[in-house]
């Protein structure tokens, strides 16, 4: 009973991927009638019949060979390409928004069916703020479900899983900010700025900052994170890197902001804090990141110097980007050649 239900699922398989095929072929020709036609029209050649192919023609056509996956947009997108440029080379999968780059050359090993990518939905956020202003980072709080923002002058913004602003704050310094992460145990936002650390707790219905500003920092912070391994339901450990190479460890608590206290605070409270530091690269520290599955931290910057005293390789011309997959328990790193380790 089993083999026959698992020979109609390959059949089944087999007709969808033949139907498929089809579908693209039909959407192939569709594409060079579309560019016949528009070039005669700019020849002055082409007169109007009744399979004259317009914008509305071509987007129902398209979503009836592919799908309701295809988006109205991405249809617009892609009908403005070949008829802005008729020489341009065009992907069946862009209608998809997955493009192939020249040097992305696919595998003959690849199957057929495992080269379709689709995308299920996308959404554009906005937020009321300056202009000029850049987007810095973004944490994904998966035990609250909400996501944290932090821009480059200096807006916190807390979304829902529905993409809605929950809280947001301006934090009023000089310099830029460079990064931020979320404090799992105090349950507040933490920042870091080019001098300042800044931690948010959102949840305070008093002043409309609430923020608390850790000062003075010796050097130029330039990246921030959370370790998640305390148990300490009170205390939060963060990781930070410089300019100069050093590695921070921060811990924080309750009792350092008075978080149990009081719920209504002075806008931007300065506190010291005092931080232990290692150095551990000779430039810049652009990512620093705590594996909880492995129980340490991995930092990494622009510089190629093995330090003995720590667990380390050298890249040429630095890293400058990694991140841990647990399923397949390795360390992928990137950096200015293009390497992936």
């Amino acid at each position: 009973m089993s083999e026959k239900k698992d020979c109609d699922k390959e059949n089944c398989s087999a007709l969808e991927l033949l139907d498929f095929r089809n579908a693209l072929k039909q959407f192939q020709k569709l594409v060079e009638k579309t560019v016949i036609q528009k070039t005669k029209e700019r020849l002055g050649l082409y007169i109007k019949d009744d399979d004259e192919i317009d914008y509305d023609k071509f987007c129902t056509t398209t979503q009836t060979f592919l799908g309701p996956e295809v988006k109205d947009h991405n249809v617009k997108a892609f009908y403005r390409k070949i008829t802005n440029n008729l020489d341009a080379r065009t992907e069946w999968c862009e209608i998809f928004v997955y493009f192939i780059g020249e040097s992305d050359a696919m595998s003959s090993q690849l199957k057929e069916e495992n080269m379709v990518f689709l995308v299920s939905e996308k959404q554009q956020v906005t937020h009321a703020g300056d202009r000029q202003d850049v987007i810095k980072g973004i944490v994904k709080v998966p035990h609250l479900d909400f996501t944290v923002t932090s821009s480059q002058k200096g807006v916190l913004t807390i979304f829902n899983n529905q993409m809605r602003v929950l809280a947001t704050t301006s934090v009023e310094d000089t310099a830029w900010i460079t990064g931020c992460d979320f404090l799992p145990q105090l349950k507040c936002v933490v920042a870091v700025t080019e001098r300042t650390v800044v931690v948010w707790d959102y949840k305070s219905k008093g002043s409309q900052n609430n923020c608390f500003i850790i000062k003075p920092m010796e050097n130029g912070l330039l990246c921030v994170c959370t370790v998640t391994m305390s148990d300490h339901l009170a205390k939060d450990d963060i990781l930070m890197g410089d300019d100069k190479g050093y590695v921070h460890l921060l811990t924080v608590t309750s009792d350092h902001f008075g978080l149990k206290q009081s719920k209504v605070y002075p806008n931007n409270i300065s506190i010291f804090i005092p931080s232990v530091k290692r150095k551990l690269h000779d430039d810049w520290v652009v990512k620093v990141k705590y594996i909880s599955d492995l129980n340490c931290f991995g930092s990494c910057s622009s510089d190629s110097i093995v330090h003995l005293t720590v667990k380390a390789f050298a890249v040429p011309r630095g890293v400058s980007a990694f991140a841990y997959c647990r399923k397949a328990k390795v360390i992928v790193t990137g950096g200015k050649y293009w390497i992936i380790l």
